[in-house]
């Protein structure tokens, strides 16, 4: 929907990741005056590799964190940097850094930091500086004239200082709040329990035996990355149906078992299993997840999170109520997220310059329920409802905004990699067929690919 006025905004973005900085930049286009809050000392959001995770809950159980990233050290893209990049700024390969296809996080970093300087969004940005309450200052107004109270931290002075803003952009991402089981005994268990957000190398479980519990994609490349230097590495899943490429992955390594669901924690160090096999074990990985979580905003309970979702929200951005003085971006995962995210940093920016109009409240609570009952009805769980997997969505959000659809080769590209990282988990980064599509080879004589060389590109 296209609106007439043209208006500049006093407007506050929480999270210097990737979609904050695209947010900063596309609401900067638009006019806007912005603030962007980053409670670390640099950009990158998840991928701001931070070591020093002593100090932190080792269960992740304090709503305000003091490590937000939950990188590890070996940790490379399950998706190679050709669909990583944003639309207009591509991810290219640059000299004297990680030239890998499926590089390491410290190379999406540096990356970040490139678009970061090339487009000078730094004046915008508050380092070391937390957000610690957002509210509405002037709660039962029209939407259209609503205002929020951010009150933020200096991380070194602790110094808080209190602003009022015209529209808050949530830009905090989804990898930050550790999810934990439910397990029979977790709170008798002795020895050293650990969520995977402070997992950072293998060399502390050296000659150790280690239950990781979950087999998803951290849960598997932590136990490959721990084989090489614990005991015994025992795998918990809810399924014992595996890939083919996982089985030949446990059959390469001797030390790594696949296990079924714990039944209960012994206070002695036993791990018993459904099954009924047991191992003592030195410590407990639960690569188990996360959930969503903003601690410092209150909107009188008109966004909650509920069992995974977040919401009401407007195509998994905006609360009916709120819109378009509040959006969250980068809720939806399972999606190529760069160029979604800057779809929708572009439309949240039109919304509050006037240029685009979203539908009335009623409409959009009709959508939100809509969308909801077409979950259950396919059997979703709620937990899973912004785990989209779906590139016709990707596609129809743009049309919101008119923005160009996920190229084909994109698409072609993700496939690929999921089906190879299936197949073969361990080593299919570096064994990747340049040949997988024609379309591949037109994407890399793209003018995107071209027009930014190493002479004239800070990347």
């Amino acid at each position: 929907m296209v609106a007439e006025t043209n208006q500049s905004k006093n407007v506050c973005v929480i999270g210097a990741g990737p979609s904050g900085l695209v947010a900063a930049r596309e609401l900067r286009k638009e006019g806007h005056k912005v603030v962007v809050f980053e409670q670390n000392h640099d950009v990158g959001g998840q991928w701001l590799y931070q070591p020093n995770v002593e100090e932190e809950d080792p269960l992740g159980r304090n709503p305000f964190l003091k490590v937000y990233s939950s990188i590890y050290e070996s940790l490379r893209l399950i998706s190679p940097r050709e669909i990583m990049g944003y639309t207009d700024f591509p991810f290219l390969v640059k000299k004297d850094r990680d030239t890998r296809r499926f590089p390491g996080a410290r190379e999406l970093h540096l990356y970040l930091k490139d678009f970061c300087e090339w487009f000078g969004l730094r004046e915008m940005i508050r380092y070391n500086t937390r957000v610690d309450y957002v509210g509405m200052l002037n709660y039962g107004v029209s939407v259209n004239d609503l205002k929020w109270i951010v009150r933020s931290i200096e991380k070194k002075s602790e110094k808080m200082t209190e602003e009022v803003f015209d529209a808050v952009v949530v830009a905090t991402g989804h990898y930050a709040q550790p999810k934990l089981p439910s397990i029979k005994g977790m709170d008798v268990w002795k020895r050293k329990q650990m969520h995977s957000h402070i997992y950072r190398h293998p060399e502390p479980f050296r000659d150790e035996r280690v239950v990781v519990v979950g087999n998803s994609y951290s849960g598997q490349d932590i136990s490959m990355d721990l084989a090489e230097v614990a005991k015994e590495v025992h795998i918990s899943s809810r399924s014992l149906n595996i890939t083919e490429g996982f089985s030949k992955v446990l059959s390469k390594h001797e030390n790594l078992y696949l296990r079924p669901q714990i039944e209960t924690l012994q206070e002695d160090g036993r791990v018993v299993f459904v099954d009924g096999s047991c191992v003592i074990a030195d410590v407990i990985l639960y690569c188990t997840g996360y959930s969503y979580a903003f601690p410092f905003l209150d909107t009188k309970g008109m966004v909650v999170v509920d069992d995974g979702r977040v919401g009401p929200l407007y195509e998994h951005t905006f609360p009916p109520s709120l819109a378009p003085s509040l959006s969250f971006i980068g809720v939806p995962k399972k999606i190529i997220g760069f160029p979604f995210f800057e779809c929708q940093a572009k439309w949240i920016a039109q919304l509050l310059s006037g240029k685009r109009a979203l539908p009335s409240r009623d409409e959009m609570m009709e959508s939100i329920r809509e969308f909801y009952q077409s979950r259950e009805a396919a059997g979703i769980p709620k937990e899973n409802t912004h785990d989209i997997g779906d590139f016709e969505y990707c596609d129809k959000y743009s049309d919101y905004i008119g923005f160009p659809h996920l190229e084909e080769w994109r698409k072609v590209l993700c496939r690929s990699a999921i089906i190879s990282g299936i197949v073969n988990p361990e080593t299919y980064r570096d064994s990747w067929d340049d040949d997988t599509s024609e379309l591949l080879q037109e994407a890399l004589q793209s003018p995107h690919f071209t027009q930014l060389g190493f002479e004239d590109s800070p990347m």
